[in-house]
């Protein structure tokens, strides 16, 4: 096997990955359409060589495309419309419990695909999302109704607070009303006043 060869295919794998670590680690369903298109360039840029493309050519051409995400990434940061025109919109598909059938036809998403997203979510009941939206990468995001969010460890200290402090009240009622000695009379050397009629 010819040594160039293998030395070629190593340098470009080695390429690869610096130039995909410079793009930045996201997972398929976290790109957007321009780092897509890029990866999908790229894979193919590196295997080009090894069929007797020039090699310099080869990593000329993929570092093009590296720097070409970064600069779209950087207008993305400081243009919001230019974001909105590379990355789309976020689209509203649950509204307290209902589905929003216009924006899932727009999506080109059936129920069943929903349905699938949510059960990858753990969310069991569609009434129970106050809102639920599809976000650019394609992720489900969603608010659950406040009768369906989950108890926070914040909200259960603050119940055993209000529970506390009930039962630090009623105790102190209850240590009041059996504070009324019927031998108060005796322990005191002042006799009590009663009613006319008693005497």
């Amino acid at each position: 096997m010819d040594l160039s060869f293998i030395l070629k295919s190593f340098i470009l794998f080695f390429t690869g990955v610096v130039l995909l670590r410079i793009a930045g680690r996201k997972s398929i369903a976290q790109m957007t359409l321009a780092q897509t298109i890029v990866m999908i360039s790229l894979g193919h840029l590196i295997v080009e060589p090894i069929v007797e493309v020039s090699m310099i050519k080869a990593i000329g051409g993929a570092i093009i495309f590296v720097v070409s995400i970064l600069i779209v990434e950087y207008i993305q940061l400081h243009f919001n419309p230019f974001e909105k025109l590379i990355m789309g919109k976020t689209k509203i598909v649950i509204e307290n419990g209902k589905l929003n059938v216009k924006n899932l036809k727009k999506l080109r998403l059936t129920v069943d695909g929903l349905e699938m997203r949510m059960r990858n979510m753990g969310l069991t009941k569609l009434s129970d999302i106050k809102i639920g939206t599809i976000e650019p990468n394609g992720q489900l995001g969603y608010e659950l109704k406040e009768d369906a969010k989950p108890l926070t460890i914040g909200e259960f200290k603050k119940l055993m607070n209000q529970i506390s402090q009930q039962n630090l009240t009623t105790t102190n009622k209850t240590n009041k009303d059996s504070s009324q000695d019927i031998f108060a009379e005796i322990h005191q050397n002042t006799p009590q006043k009663h009613p006319e009629y008693l005497n």
